[in-house]
């Protein structure tokens, strides 16, 4: 495992750290702490030090796994969760420091640790990045002991943008892969002249990347890939990065073509984000130890050649950009 500083907080975080939105298992079935267990320890043994979560995971139930291996670990494990998105309706108004702090306490019990390394907003309405007194809570949170760093997880580049802003953001969680690269313009270039920690999510879009999908891939009821692809739950951004299926399938087989002796194309697709140098670490997800271990093969995975990154982004630029680009 190598390893990379997160921003300003001063952390040295694996390149490949663990998101844990399915760490229970599959879409749509309920949360196994067995599976969660065999998948989080899996990974600190591979050496990643930074687990992802979120409140709303598994309904906390995500949060109560993390808490627990990283108490039964003797190696120092960062752990970084999110507060928000539990507020119904999600909107601007419901964004109070009376509601956050509640939840950053009740992350606290979750997880049954003292303090939190990094509490990060959750994808919040977009009003909310031009309130002060949103971001002042955690300057109190953080004297109060019960945070060490604040950061965000946006959806578009312009709240990222605003957001490192202020000056307690010491990260930014940011849909960054093949199909959704501008990031790479001028956010890279001020989060890293802001010295600004830069967490990659959904770096596979959802799975369309590791090249195992079909048009015949049928996604269970209760997935986003199923349910979510027009945006009817969620921000679309969120699954296939906001690209139509077909299309996403069609782009992945022109780049594949790229790569004809990579047999597994998902460490390669992890491997072209770990070439930005702005990038502090990816955390893709898991449901079972073998999507871990595809992962991590990344780490062996040689660079990208100046032919291929020119490949990827020819196609990037005729079939994706025109949908997606502009959007977030």
């Amino acid at each position: 495992m190598k390893y990379r500083k997160l921003g300003k907080t001063n952390i040295n975080v694996s390149e490949i750290s663990l998101g844990t939105w399915q760490v229970g298992g599959k879409w749509g079935e309920p949360f196994s702490h067995d599976t969660a267990d065999q998948i989080l320890n899996a990974a600190l043994d591979a050496g990643v030090n930074f687990i992802d979560t979120a409140d709303v995971y598994g309904d906390g139930e995500s949060e109560k796994a993390v808490g627990r291996v990283v108490k039964s670990r003797s190696e120092w494990i960062y752990v970084a969760t999110k507060c928000g998105r539990r507020l119904n309706p999600h909107v601007n108004e419901a964004y109070t420091p009376e509601a956050l702090r509640a939840f950053v306490e009740a992350s606290l019990r979750n997880t049954g640790l003292d303090t939190l390394d990094l509490i990060q907003l959750h994808c919040p309405p977009t009003e909310v990045y031009y309130r002060p007194e949103i971001f002042e809570l955690f300057d109190r949170l953080k004297e109060e002991g019960k945070i060490q760093n604040m950061g965000v997880s946006v959806e578009k580049v312009e709240e990222a943008l605003k957001a490192i802003e202020f000056l307690n953001v010491t990260t930014v969680q940011i849909i960054f892969n093949m199909f959704r690269q501008r990031p790479a313009e001028l956010f890279f270039r001020e989060a890293q002249r802001r010295d600004i920690g830069v967490i990659v999510r959904v770096p596979l879009a959802s799975g369309l990347l590791t090249g195992k999908f079909r048009p015949e891939t049928n996604f269970a009821p209760d997935d986003h890939r199923n349910f979510n692809r027009n945006g009817e739950a969620f921000d679309k951004g969120e699954t296939f990065s906001g690209l139509d299926y077909n299309t996403g399938l069609e782009a992945v087989e022109e780049i594949k073509k790229l790569f004809p002796y990579q047999q597994n194309f998902a460490p390669v697709a992890l491997r072209w984000i770990l070439m930005h140098e702005a990038v502090s670490c990816i955390i893709p997800g898991a449901s079972k130890p073998s999507q871990l271990y595809s992962n991590l093969q990344a780490l062996e995975v040689p660079d990208l050649t100046p032919e291929q990154r020119e490949g990827v982004k020819a196609i990037y630029e005729a079939k994706i950009k025109p949908l997606v680009h502009y959007n977030w």
